[in-house]
């Protein structure tokens, strides 16, 4: 029998994320994790999931120690933001420079942002990293949570953390309620190759009911795409042939960077909005995907996920120096409603953003075109968008 502050179910970026962050607080954390990330080598094609990392992100990342290490790696910074409705004149866009930025994010592989942190978490004395294993049992006691492996050992924490992921097990067993809704969208991800230079440009374009995103990165003639489609229509671009699949996208993408090839295999999945009834109970935190998801339109999940950390950090650490009992409800709920909220306004958001630009319905395709030509021209629209988009509305007092 392990005993330890805090057990993190799930190594994923977000729960690492958390068990780096509270490195030096003076607490025994353990991360239990079923897969151990390998390295992304050098020369090796760009992976497919990639995440728009923002200032908040960087921040965090920045704070634990990983940043420099992720962007030595693989990362390609973007100066640029535009989005536009196709065959009509609704369009904005953002530059670094002319809101007074360095930069406005960084596409980086999510596996180069998972390897770093495992890396991290594996250098530090107070973290104890048990892979591969999995949850067999949990059981919630006054003090203390009873965690049971599949291996057949045994843990013990003040706090458990559920870092599990869209369907999170944790959650499941403490019996939170989850409101959950099918976007009626499956993701497409590719990486493309561009005939012009994407000049460190994220792009993103709606067409009657799809929603096309092309990501830099670091080499300045390759893409990632995530391509939001009707299920039937992303199952038939992924069995399409190269040829046909090329001519899909480039009609999609206006033809934007000249021809455009597809240079990896395609994967698709399902697209789901998911929002826990409680981000917190008895010895029990929700973070990332175990709490929340929402549609990747704005690029925002993983995002979304390092502040629920964030938060969590600092929670924990404040409740800590206090001598204050962190596996508690009572003391967790401030966590909650801050978390909760933010969630909340995010999924809310992106609900709007998509049931407006869904369809072709000419009243509504006005409504959207002139919405986004005001957002363009008005004076003072833009800057309160892109530090809505950077995160830098949204920081815990401890990353300002």
């Amino acid at each position: 029998m392990q005993s330890v502050d805090i057990a993190i179910v799930g190594g994923g970026m977000v729960g690492l994320a958390v068990a780096c962050g509270l490195q030096g607080s003076g607490l025994r954390v353990a991360v239990i994790e079923s897969h151990q990330p390998q390295p992304v080598e050098a020369d090796a094609a760009p992976q497919l999931r990639v995440s728009a990392i923002n200032a908040a992100s960087e921040k965090l990342l920045s704070r634990l120690d990983v940043w420099n290490e992720i962007i030595a790696e693989r990362a390609s910074r973007y100066h640029g933001m535009e989005v536009w409705d196709k065959d009509s004149f609704g369009r904005i866009a953002f530059d670094d420079e002319s809101l007074g930025y360095s930069h406005l994010g960084h596409i980086i592989e999510n596996g180069v942002i998972h390897h770093a942190l495992w890396r991290k978490a594996q250098r530090s004395q107070d973290i104890t990293l048990v892979a591969p294993a999995e949850l067999a049992q949990v059981a919630w006691g006054e003090n203390e949570a009873f965690l049971t492996l599949k291996d057949g050992n045994m843990l013990t924490a003040r706090l458990v953390i559920g870092a599990d992921g869209a369907n999170s097990w944790l959650r499941n067993k403490a019996d939170i309620p989850l409101t959950s809704w099918d976007y009626r969208h499956h993701a497409l991800v590719a990486t493309i190759r561009t005939t012009e230079p994407h000049q460190a440009i994220a792009r993103q374009v709606f067409h009657g009911e799809g929603i096309l995103a092309f990501l830099p990165l670091s080499d300045p003639h390759l893409c990632s795409i995530v391509w939001s489609l009707p299920p039937d229509d992303a199952a038939k671009m992924q069995q399409a042939d190269a040829a046909a699949f090329n001519q899909a996208l480039n009609v999609a993408f206006d033809n934007r960077l000249g021809l455009c090839e597809v240079e990896s295999e395609r994967q698709v999945f399902p697209l789901t909005g998911r929002y826990a009834r409680q981000f917190a109970a008895h010895r029990l935190a929700l973070v990332g995907d175990a709490a929340h998801t929402i549609h990747p339109l704005a690029g925002q999940g993983v995002n979304l996920g390092f502040m629920d950390a964030a938060e969590l950090i600092d929670e924990i650490r404040r409740l800590h120096a206090q001598g204050k009992d962190f596996g508690q409800h009572f003391y967790l709920r401030r966590y909650e409603r801050s978390r909760k909220h933010s969630a909340a306004l995010m999924l809310a958001g992106m609900q709007g953003f998509r049931e407006l630009f869904a369809g072709v319905n000419p009243a509504k395709k006005l409504l959207r075109d002139i919405g986004l030509k005001l957002a363009d021209t008005l004076p003072g629209v833009k800057p309160q968008l892109i530090r809505q988009a950077m995160g830098l509305n949204d920081l815990p007092a401890w990353l300002r």
